[in-house]
């Protein structure tokens, strides 16, 4: 075989400029053909010059390879430290010097193009002046114009899409740059430079605000469909618009849809949700509302899952004449989705401000329930005659309040006070003087209901002409004047009060109902409704059955009262015959304690009182429900949503094992259209905080069979009590766990503090809490409760409320808990929500079932 030689040559590898050239093969040996090497020694020994030269450039070689991958590592490390990650900023751009064209609506349009590059152009400028910038910027790209704020024709705004490719630990700083970037509010002034570098156009835009936050990481997840809509309202004054598939088939997984709204000039967008069914979990399937074209979290106007009914007013308004609608859904689970209508109304068409004169007047915020507009500003000069004064009073006030103990983005000011937050209760603001103003003012991202308000004129030396005057400035009619009601809600109506004879008077000078005499309940405060209430001559002790004791054989070590309550609180335990006020323990023994069990101490001798005593347990501390307050996570953990399945929240329960739960017997009566006695109509949720919006801990159950009392009446709601299995045991966790039974002798006694929780209407003929209630109440006298429901309790039935009303369950709280806090920590199932008149009117308590009357019927039903 014939072979060339090669020429002894290297070629420096990191290519410096600079030839490294050793000794060539020319000096040492011929440059002539060479042979297959001789099979006889002495040939090879003729060679012997050239493999000295051979071993000098195996050497150099060697070091060139390890040049080479010395140089690969340091890049390979250093390509390392600086991993990069494709990050995505969204913004907007005033731009002052440029006047609104039809052709800007059309992203094909020459018009659209020229301008959309200058403001590319115009982007890449101001990035490569910023630090962190301008080495990580990739590219940026126009998504939209509209109008300036307000449909002014002489301001477009642009809607921009950046590109970065950020090193990993440097995330914050280049946001942080952008932020800098960002005026937010005022607006940054000024002509930012003529475009050279590279730029086409020798025109200036005058930038007039800058807008730039992070696209939500959540929108980069869907990985299927992604589009976009646009809906010129002009074109078409009202429409619909629909999830995909709906209302005939769930929307589609992994989907991302932009919904874009474009009113005629000088008026804004109106979207109202007919119908609005999502996954529960915001993080998994939403809606946002965005006051602009693109996503930007500083203009977001809303953001929605989980489920709303017909009676919630889900609408909104914008703040200018576009809106963005938005659907991201995740791979997992389907929904029914929603359906909005959309319409434009005129920018000067909102009930906002004006000047209001006479002595009696009302206002509102813009399209009060429904939510207010973003940025909007409002100013309602008031005027009376003058030498009067003026009273201003918030009936309803919803209003987020940002943080704690300020107002700095939404609020109402009166006099110089800001007011924002839920307030439930009527807030009264007195100015003495004849006029006065009061500003409302939105800022530029989610919105609330607002408020309603009156005002009313009133002399200074009558306040409150042909009516009494509370401490709090409010005005009460004369006749609730000591009537035994806290109606100023300041109690200030209830004091220098001279009783009539239908009232008790206490001894701190208040007047209450008689009706409260001796109900075993502080009525009056200072316990002087509850003095010289016994029935037994003094110095003897007057037992739970109504008879009468000597004191002194009290805690005696015997039985002397028939009931045994003579020794039912003291520090030794006595074993009785068993009756109706003993506890009986596991061993049939029966012992005189009151409510031993999970006290802490072993009363009976095998121990049965203590055993199983891990119910009842709220794993966290905490400090519909009428007058109630939002609960937090894991506060109630038995507490249950009955929902048909696929509607709505219909009914509490409350979880006693991990597999069985308890509820009302009328939640599952059948009517005309809907068998609720069957076990496949219904669907439990457990762990369950916000109706909606499922978490991690949120576990959704059928059922397997309903046990409802044989004894329910319809008519009376006499054991309305029901049991329900579910289909497969849960597992319990601190968020669904069971609350503890109480034994048939378990005594509940009048006055003593209950809670009740649930989700149902926060007033009568209200709407539903979507945020789990609590509330607590009091145990209501049996004899007291008989009168106040004109005889039409039962034995099996318990009262509780608070009397002069405000507080009580309510039309979806049925069958949910009363739960009893022990002192021992533990909560008992007291009651289940059952009837009553109405919801929290005075007199009218709330009517339980008394659950310790159905002890022995669950344990045979249920092992429980």
């Amino acid at each position: 075989m014939h072979i060339h030689k090669p020429r002894c040559s290297v070629t420096d590898s990191l290519n410096s400029g600079k030839k490294f050239t050793p000794k060539t093969l020319e000096d040492d040996c011929d440059n002539t053909d060479a042979f297959l090497p001789a099979a006889d020694a002495t040939e090879v020994e003729k060679q012997k010059g050239c493999k000295t030269l051979y071993v000098g450039i195996g050497l150099m070689v060697f070091s060139a390879v390890i040049v080479v991958t010395t140089v690969l590592l340091v890049r390979h490390f250093h390509t390392r430290r600086e991993v990069q990650l494709k990050k995505f900023y969204i913004g907007s751009m005033s731009l002052a010097n440029q006047r609104f064209v039809d052709a800007y609506d059309n992203p094909d349009s020459q018009e659209f193009k020229e301008l959309g590059q200058q403001v590319s152009q115009k982007l890449k400028a101001m990035y490569f002046k910023m630090k962190y910038l301008e080495d990580y910027f990739v590219g940026s790209t126009v998504q939209a114009f509209s109008e300036g704020n307000g449909g002014s024709e002489d301001t477009v705004v642009a809607y921009y899409l950046s590109e970065f490719d950020v090193p990993i630990g440097l995330e914050s700083e280049v946001e942080a740059s952008l932020t800098s970037m960002d005026p937010m509010e005022g607006g940054q002034q000024g002509r930012m430079g003529r475009i050279s570098k590279g730029s086409e156009f020798s025109s200036s835009l005058l930038i007039n605000n800058i807008m730039c936050g992070a696209l939500d990481p959540r929108m980069t997840k869907a990985k299927n469909a992604s589009q976009t809509y646009t809906y010129h309202i002009s074109k078409t004054p009202t429409g619909t618009i629909e999830s995909p598939g709906f209302p005939n088939s769930p929307y589609p997984p992994n989907t991302y849809l932009e919904w874009r709204l474009l009113a005629e000039r000088g008026h804004r967008v109106q979207l109202e949700f007919e119908s609005f069914n999502l996954e529960d979990d915001c993080q998994e399937d939403f809606v946002m509302v965005y006051d602009s074209l693109v996503p930007l979290e500083q203009r977001v106007i809303t953001e929605k899952c989980g489920l709303y009914s017909r009676k919630e007013p889900l609408s909104f308004v914008s703040s200018g004449n576009v809106m963005l609608l938005m659907l991201v859904t995740n791979e997992k689970k389907s929904f029914p989705g929603f359906r909005a209508r959309f319409s434009q109304v005129p920018l000067q068409s909102q009930d906002c401000g004006g000047k209001l004169t006479g002595l009696t007047g009302t206002f509102k915020s813009p399209n009060y329930p429904s939510c207010y507009p973003p940025l909007v500003k409002c100013v309602w000069n008031i005027e009376v005659p003058a030498g009067m004064s003026i009273r201003v009073k918030f009936n309803k006030l919803f209003i987020p309040e940002t943080s704690k103990n300020s107002c700095l983005k939404d609020y109402v000011e009166v006099n110089n006070e800001k007011i924002c937050g839920i307030n439930r209760d009527i807030t009264v603001i007195t100015i003495p003087d004849h006029t006065t103003v009061v500003n409302f003012n939105s800022d530029m991202s989610y919105v609330d209901s607002g408020f309603t308000a009156d005002f009313e004129a009133f002399l200074p030396t009558d306040p409150c002409p042909g009516k009494i005057a509370c401490a709090n400035n409010l005005c009460i009619s004369s006749l609730l004047k000591c009537n035994g009601w806290n109606d100023c809600r300041d109690n200030s109506d209830e004091k220098n009060c001279t009783c009539s004879s239908d009232q008790i008077h206490c001894g701190n000078g208040l007047c209450q109902p008689k009706l409260w005499l001796c109900d075993k309940v502080n009525d009056c405060g200072d316990n002087s409704d509850e003095k010289n209430c016994d029935n037994c001559p003094l110095g003897q002790f007057s037992c739970r059955n109504g008879g009468c004791v000597s004191d002194k054989l009290k805690c005696d070590g015997r039985v002397d009262c028939l009931d045994g309550s003579d020794e039912s609180k003291c520090p030794r335990t006595v074993v009785l015959p068993c009756s109706g006020y003993t506890y009986m323990c596991k061993n049939m023994q029966c012992i005189s304690k009151l409510n031993p069990e999970c006290d802490g101490d072993e009363d009976c001798e095998d121990g049965s009182d203590e055993a199983s005593c891990q119910c009842g347990k709220q794993p966290y501390r905490h400090s519909r429900i009428v007058g109630g307050q939002g609960s937090e996570e894991g506060e109630w953990p038995w507490q249950v949503s009955l929902q048909r399945r696929g509607s709505e929240h219909i009914c509490g329960a409350s979880i006693i094992s991990d597999r069985w739960l308890v509820t009302a017997a009328h939640c599952v009566q059948d009517d005309e259209d809907v068998q609720y006695s069957k076990p496949y109509v219904w669907e439990a949720q457990l762990g369950l905080l916000v109706q909606g919006q499922f978490n991690k801990w949120t576990v959704k159950k059928n059922l397997k069979q309903i046990i409802q009392h044989i004894g329910y009446n319809r008519d009376s709601y006499d054991n309305d009590i029901a049991l329900m299995e579910l289909d497969t045991p849960v597992t319990l966790n601190q968020n669904i766990w069971p609350i503890c039974l109480p034994s048939a002798t378990h005594d509940f006694p009048a006055g003593k503090e209950v809670w009740i929780t649930g989700w149902g209407d926060t007033r009568e003929s209200g709407f539903a809490a979507q945020l789990l209630q609590k509330a607590a109440v009091r145990i209501i006298n049996s004899t007291v409760c008989e009168a106040l429901m004109t005889g039409r309790t039962t034995s099996n039935m318990m009262c509780a409320g608070v009397l002069q009303g405000g507080v009580d369950a309510c039309q979806g709280d049925s069958g949910g808990p009363l739960s009893s806090i022990e002192a021992s920590g533990n909560i008992f199932l007291a009651g289940v929500v059952s009837w009553g008149d109405g919801c929290a009117r005075r007199n009218k308590p709330g009517i339980y079932t008394r659950v310790t009357k159905y002890r022995e019927w669950i344990r045979q039903n249920t092992g429980v």
